[in-house]
């Protein structure tokens, strides 16, 4: 084989036996059915394309960027749910009858800011007003339990299907508008990828009259 050079030279076929983002990259360059350097037009050798160690280096610092994106992901994107949820039970330790209006509109509050929609919100709370009141949740702990389940219910119960109508103009234009941090690319991701799925060509444009790079 040819000396190594730090210089990448040109190679007439390469094969890669493995996807780099899986293990490590093997590179191998042929020429004329035969492993080695790659003859240039004046039939003289040429050193072989590249370092392997070079590329072995990169393929594992990709990997690891994308496990470490990934753990940011599940450790730190709930943080802010984690941490309004976390109301509930100081809310509920000390709970008693007559304080029950106090401790739901507080709760209310705790499951707004923790991304629940006014919608769901509304019905989780009035569920449990009403299982307190008839005498069913009697102290915290149920209360605590009876959420939980009500959450639980309404995630895994599947809802009517619901088209959703974007017109006889095309294309048809979806604004949302909102405050930071009020969610609206989270939920322009959803609606894009539902849109997709239902065989919608999406186009996404960002705006902002604060932050120049948006425009």
């Amino acid at each position: 084989m040819a000396s190594s050079s730090s210089s990448m030279c040109a190679s007439y076929s390469s094969v890669i036996s493995r996807p780099f983002y899986n293990s490590q990259p093997q590179f191998a360059f042929f020429c004329n059915g035969k492993l080695g350097s790659v003859p240039d037009s004046g039939g003289r050798f040429r050193c072989m394309a590249g370092q392997t160690g070079f590329f072995t280096k990169l393929g594992r610092l990709i990997k690891e960027k994308a496990k470490s994106d990934v753990e940011k992901i599940f450790s730190g994107g709930f943080t802010k749910t984690r941490k309004n949820l976390a109301v509930i039970d100081e809310l509920l330790l000390y709970w008693n009858l007559s304080d029950t209006d106090r401790v739901l509109d507080e709760l209310e509050e705790a499951l707004l800011v923790s991304d629940f929609g006014p919608k769901i919100t509304i019905k989780i709370v009035e569920n449990l007003r009403e299982d307190i009141l008839s005498g069913k949740l009697k102290s915290g702990t149920e209360i605590k339990e009876a959420l939980k389940q009500n959450v639980l219910d309404l995630l895994t119960t599947k809802g009517s299907k619901t088209e959703l109508q974007l017109g006889f103009r095309k294309p048809a234009v979806i604004m949302i508008v909102g405050v930071n941090g009020g969610g609206k690319t989270t939920s322009l991701g959803k609606l894009a990828y539902r849109l997709k799925k239902e065989g919608a060509k999406v186009r996404l444009c960002y705006l902002s009259l604060v932050y120049a790079m948006t425009t």
